[in-house]
């Protein structure tokens, strides 16, 4: 299996395809970052839309949201309101709505002083407000993103309240995303507590009817796994028609993925998943700034190894492209992502039309 290498290509040279219907997994700003490049593909509520140059667009774009975080503004809330945590989910309504919007900016706003309010965000109070008048999380997040007019449906992994527990290599186990973040040993296994937990009808149907599903980028054990962790999405995820890519994160992270290697981090999704649930990986090859280099050495970090040889073994083909952002942190460049991912989907569905014409050549006519 030859590894695909993405390159800058004409416009003329993209085949026009059907509206795609994407499904993005994840959580914390890994997902919000995709959303920011994946929304440009996506009409703008109630306009029309004309595809540039005969670009591939996206039908309809789902994001499903992992909701174990316990710390900050949103384990407040939690804790005080008994609801589940808002913030990645506020991260994604903002990345699918108009960045310069005033609603968006003042989602976005955060409390620096003033007795209960100093630390929270404009945008987890408004969720807690429409969660207490609806009595329904799932709800309020969806009326959310209808006064964003967000370009794109937002779920949460489960509407049940969980916890993350982890089992670490020294046979210990830690309670809590905060405290597994936090904690100095490396990760064996994760759990959820509960762990029957059940999903979003819509969101096992919108996996269902996908053409492309993507998991990641984002913290591997508290922001990909725990998605695969909720009773369903995996099973669903694999007998979903839909091409499934693995979009690799930049660089290893302290704490949860130290000295991991590409191949590593899908090797762990598909131990939790219990199946080999990859048919592309999305990998950067763009060297990091000496500057950014050092500054990530400093907690241990670097850029994650490409071992190419170790993801093939996976059954999984690895995409190369320069999906390394300018700037101090490291942060994927968005809009290529999102037109690699978007070009996948559209050449995979060509190929099956292709051995579809080659198996049943009635089916031309």
């Amino acid at each position: 299996m030859e590894p695909q290498r993405s390159d800058s290509r004409s416009p003329d040279q993209v085949v026009p395809s059907p509206p795609l219907r994407v499904v993005a997994i994840g959580g914390g700003t890994g997902l919000s970052t995709l959303l920011k490049g994946l929304k440009h593909f996506v009409p703008a509520p109630g306009e029309p839309f004309t595809p540039l140059s005969g670009r591939p667009t996206i039908g309809e774009l789902s994001a499903v949201v992992t909701v174990s975080d316990d710390g900050g503004s949103s384990g407040r809330l939690r804790k005080e309101l008994n609801m589940l945590p808002p913030g990645d989910i506020r991260n994604c309504i903002v990345a699918l709505s108009e960045d310069e919007a005033l609603l968006s900016r003042l989602f976005r706003h955060r409390f620096d002083k003033g007795s209960g309010l100093e630390g929270h965000s404009f945008g987890n109070l408004f969720l807690a407000a429409l969660t207490s008048i609806t009595n329904d999380f799932s709800e309020a997040v969806r009326l959310s993103s209808e006064i964003l007019l967000t370009r794109g449906h937002i779920y949460p992994a489960t509407s049940s309240d969980i916890e993350l527990e982890a089992l670490m290599e020294d046979g210990t186990r830690v309670r809590g995303e905060t405290r597994i973040t936090a904690s100095k040993g490396r990760i064996k296994e994760l759990f959820l507590i509960p762990a029957d937990v059940q999903p979003l009808p819509q969101t096992l149907e919108a996996i269902a009817n996908a053409d492309i599903i993507t998991v990641g980028p984002g913290s591997l054990f508290t922001s990909l796994i725990p998605n695969l962790l909720v009773h369903g999405i995996a099973q669903a995820i694999l007998n979903s028609p839909a091409i499934k890519v693995y979009i690799c994160n930049l660089m290893t992270q302290a704490n949860e993925s130290l000295g991991l290697t590409a191949a590593d981090h899908i090797r762990a999704l598909n131990r939790h998943a219990q199946a080999q649930i990859f048919d592309y990986a999305l990998i950067n090859r763009r060297p990091a700034a000496d500057e950014m280099k050092a500054k990530y050495a400093l907690e241990g970090a670097a850029q994650i190894v490409a071992d190419l040889d170790g993801v093939e073994q996976l059954g999984c083909c690895p995409v190369l492209g320069d999906y390394l952002d300018d700037g101090a942190v490291a942060r994927h460049a968005t809009n290529v992502v999102a037109r690699d991912l978007l070009d996948l989907a559209v050449h995979a569905t060509l190929a099956v039309r292709r051995r579809t014409l080659i198996a049943d050549p009635a089916s031309r006519s």
